[in-house]
């Protein structure tokens, strides 16, 4: 998440990054880098599982570790945390997910500096971007896949969607996923290869209903089979474009009186 105010407080159970203030004999006292740096403790027995002799050979001043969030008291300003609960693959997700909220508050930055937005105005719409997307680096998650149509849900200036938009596409690498299915199309008709050819014009279209980061290729592969290939940001959106592209082609050449069958996988046949 991004980095929160002076008011607010995180929940027990949530996962933060600190920064280690001070080693003492019984424990570390350290600073919640997310909370505006509010001071948390480490008792020895949360260092880790099992007796601890020197809490110094696990934390030192000024590491950043990860750790879970035990007790929080407001009105005493304290909170209890534990390093031992943390395991390697929580800490690493927590890790990149505080660089990636990093990374967003200085792009909003750069954002607010180039369109001359205000503070308050910059504090709103990290407001929105958390409630609509989970959190500011998600926005730019999704502007980077879907562009500015991911914000066509929330009403923000067209300038920022914009300078958002450049941003997310220029720094963030959308990792896409390819599969592919086959439909056989066969028609008897005197215009059945016009038939055939209509079947698939009809399915290469359906890539019209969603965004550019989706692609869809249509094949011969010999008769009468067809493949369709599908690139997409991830296989939910493939698998949606791929089962409506074919069932677009299938019904088409059945309404034309040809037939047709969609075939996700094709095992491998001996010759």
């Amino acid at each position: 998440m991004m980095d929160k105010n002076n008011n607010e407080w995180p929940n027990v159970g949530d996962f933060v990054v600190c920064t280690v203030k001070n080693v003492t004999d019984f424990g570390a006292y350290v600073t919640l880098d997310e909370y505006g740096d509010k001071e948390g403790f480490i008792h020895i027995s949360e260092i880790k599982a099992g007796w601890v002799k020197y809490v110094r050979d696990y934390v030192r001043e000024g590491q950043k570790i990860v750790c879970k969030v035990l007790k929080v008291d407001p009105n005493r300003r304290h909170i209890d945390l534990s390093l031992k609960d943390v395991n390697e693959h929580q800490k690493r997700e927590k890790i990149q997910q505080w660089k990636n909220e990093q990374k967003a508050s200085k792009w909003l930055q750069f954002v607010a500096e180039e369109t001359g937005t205000d503070e308050k105005t910059l504090s709103n719409l990290k407001s929105i971007f958390t409630d609509e997307f989970g959190s500011p680096y998600a926005a730019f998650e999704e502007a980077a896949m879907y562009g500015e149509d991911a914000f066509e849900n929330i009403k923000i200036d067209k300038s920022l969607e914009e300078k958002i938009t450049k941003i997310a596409q220029d720094n963030i690498k959308i990792p896409y996923v390819e599969i592919a299915g086959y439909v056989d199309l066969t028609s008897n008709a005197p215009d059945g290869i016009e038939n055939i050819k209509q079947a698939l014009n009809d399915a290469d279209s359906t890539k019209e209903n969603y965004s550019s980061n989706v692609k869809i290729d249509i094949s011969y592969t010999g008769a009468p089979r067809y493949r369709i290939k599908v690139n997409a940001p991830d296989y939910k959106t493939a698998e949606n474009a791929l089962k409506n592209a074919a069932e677009t082609a299938t019904n088409t050449i059945r309404n034309l009186g040809g037939k047709g069958e969609f075939y996700r996988h094709i095992e491998a046949t001996s010759a």
